[in-house]
């Protein structure tokens, strides 16, 4: 009984061979994709994975703890407890869901622009997501500058909505928001062209038949056939919605100019990461914040994959 199930192992491992031989031109286009893969994701995710078990202050070897660094994240630390996890929650509700509804219907609104008209339409809202650090020193900075210098108070106080100069970045009251509005005007990114382009390719014939069976309102046309026609790019951009919205963590302290934020109102589950590890090098518990921030972008993806992806996808 055991040498035939071996013979047919060796059977199929060199079937194997024989069809990664044949293929072997496309293996190697996929092989530099592959290798950086492998080196720069693959690897420091187990390693993180691996040290989140870990005691770990980069000097001395790394020490098996279990489950302690896990344990203390949730009973423990307070300053992940109640600010981190619910400061990441608050702004990765907003910003994700709204700058990805915002995506579609800028996408949507531009597509039915002529064709001159609506490249550089297009350029504008794309624009921002490539101008990182520079529209922050040019543009937010001085325009939320909590003097009176600062180009959002001295309209307001010029117009007469307030009376004194408000703390855009510096108070706990309004870096929170001062953080998603930045975050929505530079998420027009790739998702944002994802979806111009599968609403531009939505097959006009679908929107005569629709007329055909009684669809009379735009809104309806969207919901009935723009939406299901482009749920690959939808379900791309929803992804890339959650990656850009976990990942952020540089802009509250960009923003305020200070590392923590006023009072931690900007300290996201990233910045808690860079404490720890970068500050004070407790690598081990940074490296269970990390696998903890990657399974909420996990669960995440499949709750985007429910929404919008296929069996076919799967």
């Amino acid at each position: 009984m055991v040498m035939p199930t071996r013979r047919k192992e060796k059977g199929k491992f060199a079937e194997l061979l024989s069809q990664i031989w044949r293929f072997r031109l496309s293996y190697m286009f996929i092989a530099p994709f592959m290798v950086c893969f492998i080196i720069f994701i693959m690897v420091p995710v187990i390693s993180a994975f691996f040290l989140s078990f870990m005691s770990y202050n980069s000097l001395e070897p790394p020490k098996f703890i279990g489950w302690e660094n896990f344990r203390y994240m949730i009973s423990e630390d307070l300053l992940f407890l109640k600010h981190a996890l619910p400061n990441t929650f608050k702004f990765a509700i907003i910003a994700g869901p709204v700058g990805y509804i915002l995506s579609f219907l800028l996408a949507w609104l531009i597509s039915i622009l002529p064709n001159v008209t609506r490249k550089w339409f297009a350029l504008a809202m794309y624009s921002p997501s490539l101008m990182g650090g520079i529209a922050m020193t040019i543009v937010w900075l001085p325009m939320l500058s909590g003097d009176r210098i600062g180009y959002l108070n001295s309209f307001l106080l010029e117009i007469g909505l307030i009376n004194d100069p408000i703390l855009w970045v510096t108070s706990k009251e309004h870096l929170m928001t001062s953080m998603i509005i930045v975050t929505l005007w530079s998420s027009m990114g790739i998702g944002f062209l994802s979806m111009l382009a599968g609403v531009l390719n939505v097959n006009p014939e679908m929107y005569e038949a629709g007329r055909l069976d009684g669809i009379k309102s735009r809104l309806e046309e969207i919901w009935y056939i723009t939406i299901p026609s482009m749920k690959p790019q939808m379900l791309f951009g929803a992804v890339m919605a959650i990656v850009n919205t976990f990942k952020a963590g540089a802009i509250g302290t960009q923003l305020s100019g200070m590392n923590p934020t006023p009072q931690y109102s900007g300290h996201l589950i990233l910045n808690h990461v860079d404490d720890y590890g970068f500050i004070r090098f407790e690598l081990g518990y940074a490296s269970a914040l990390s696998v903890f921030l990657l399974l909420l972008m996990y669960l995440s993806n499949k709750f985007c994959w429910g929404l919008f992806g296929s069996k076919e996808d799967e």
